[in-house]
Formats: C-alpha cells, sequence, structure tokens
C-alpha cells in the first residue's frame, strides 16, 4: 500500500498550494488530484451541497486506489470533513487544524486573525480550532471573497489587489492581531500583498504548508511513506475546462501540468 498516490481534493484550482507543500515535504509520493471546476465555487453553497460534493469526491479517489485523502479545500474541511471522517475509513486530513495549530504557534500576544471565504469564516472552524489549542485567543475573522478572483486571474500583485487587501484587512490591523492565518488555498498567492498590507511585525500563516507537514507525519506514524527513489508521475483531474486549469496551474505549482483529464462524479 505504501507506494499507491495521496489522493487531494479541492473544489478546484486553490488546492494546488496544497500539492505544491506535499511535493516539498514528500517528493517521493505520488499525488492524485481532483479540482471539482464544474462546480466551484463551494464557499457560496449549503453544508448539504458541500457534503455532498465531497463525498462523490473521495469516491472517485477510492477508484484511483489512493492511500489516504487530504480535503485540500477550505470549505470542505470546515463543513463536511467530520462527515467524511465517519463515511471512509481511510485516513484523512483537512487543512483546518493544521492551520490552527500553526497560528497557535506563530502567535505571540494570543491575537490572531484569520481570512478565507464566506462559508469558512462563517462556519467559525478556525476560531473553534484554534480555541481548542488555546481557549485564551482573540480570534478575528474576516471573509475575503474577491482574492479567490484575483489570484486565478493572476492579479496578485499591483494597484488593484492592494487596494482590495487594505479595504478586507483594514479591521484586522485595527484589531491588532500579530499573526495572520490565510484560511484559504488560494490566498498564499497573494502573500506579497497581503504583507506588505498587515506590515513586516505580523507574522503569515500558509495552512498549505502546515497541512503538507501534518499529512507527512501522518503517513509516518501510519508506516504508509513510500520507500520509492523514483520520481513519481503525478495525476491531475478536473470536472470542466482542463486546458484553463492547465494554463492557471502552472502559477500555482511553479512548473508546468503534464495532463490533465475531465470526469464527471455526479453518479459516485
Amino acid at each position: 500500500m505504501n507506494d499507491q498516490p495521496i489522493g487531494v481534493f479541492d473544489s478546484g484550482i486553490g488546492g494546488l498550494t496544497v500539492v505544491r507543500a506535499l511535493f516539498r515535504a514528500l517528493p517521493g509520493e505520488r499525488i492524485v488530484y481532483f479540482g471539482d471546476t464544474a462546480r466551484v465555487p463551494y464557499g457560496s453553497k449549503t453544508k448539504e451541497t458541500v457534503t455532498r460534493f465531497s463525498i462523490q469526491n473521495v469516491q472517485f479517489l477510492l477508484e484511483q486506489k489512493v492511500k489516504m485523502v487530504v480535503v485540500a479545500c477550505n470549505t470542505a474541511s470546515a463543513l463536511s470533513l467530520a462527515e467524511l471522517e465517519q463515511r471512509f475509513s481511510i485516513p484523512m486530513i483537512g487543512v483546518i487544524v493544521p492551520g490552527a495549530q500553526a497560528a497557535v504557534q506563530a502567535t505571540k500576544t494570543d491575537r490572531i486573525g484569520v481570512i478565507g471565504t464566506r462559508a469558512t469564516i462563517a462556519s467559525g472552524a478556525y476560531e473553534q480550532a484554534i480555541r481548542k489549542t488555546m481557549p485564551r485567543a482573540l480570534v478575528y475573522g474576516q471573509a475575503c471573497p474577491l482574492f479567490v478572483p484575483l489570484a486565478e486571474e493572476g492579479w496578485h500583485e499591483g494597484p488593484v489587489a492592494e487596494m482590495v487587501a487594505s479595504e478586507y484587512l483594514r479591521p484586522l490591523i485595527e484589531s491588532g492581531v500579530d499573526c495572520l492565518l490565510l484560511g484559504c488555498t488560494h490566498y498564499p498567492l497573494l502573500v506579497g500583498v497581503i504583507q506588505k498590507i498587515m506590515g513586516e511585525k505580523v507574522k503569515l500563516v500558509d495552512s498549505a504548508t502546515a497541512t503538507a507537514l501534518n499529512t507527512k507525519r501522518l503517513l509516518e506514524e501510519k508506516d504508509l511513506v513510500n520507500p520509492g527513489t523514483e520520481k513519481p508521475r503525478h495525476g491531475f483531474y478536473v470536472s470542466d475546462r482542463p486546458i484553463k486549469f492547465s494554463e492557471v496551474a502552472e502559477r500555482f505549482l511553479g512548473e508546468p501540468l503534464e495532463t490533465c483529464l475531465t470526469v464527471n462524479v455526479d453518479g459516485l
């Protein structure tokens, strides 16, 4: 089972920041990625709909014989991970708890900011995860929905991005947070602008990096690390627009995709 791939799913393309972090943390592991580009975004949908989509996504990954699943979508992690863990016996990890743990380790004043989609922020999932480890923490959430299209269109720097970021981040600056958790997988692409607006004294925490490190620890605990030395061949699948996905994916991964296939998961 050790040479089987790690399955990763997201509502679209943002989860590729988690894949990039997995490449760094686990260079010997093969990744199978599914982006639900036909039904993106998840952040504006109900919990029931997101959970139904997430179950179908996991079913598809299981058909690819994955040895574990990484829920790279913050919204799916916040709304659906608990039910996925009950339904499936395969090892599974989301992005909420790793990100929250990293934020707790980063803060020195116990004042933590969290940015994400409307659904993620409204769920309170990050705040609950942070308070579970640090009950005294003061958590300030801020939805930043326009960050996603900015990242996907390549407008992650310049005056437009800075203007949008200034509007979103002003309340967090006024609250005096000393660390800011990037609670959406698209947001690492805007890290330069976000850091500029927040100031150098505010530590930015990337949930994608934290998730990759937790994935590595989980594989080691369950003795599922791939001992092979050959460079793995990864698989990328989407539910719509593979050409557009491949074009944008290079910006997220820092390297071009070899192939990207379209699949239909509706009936799973």
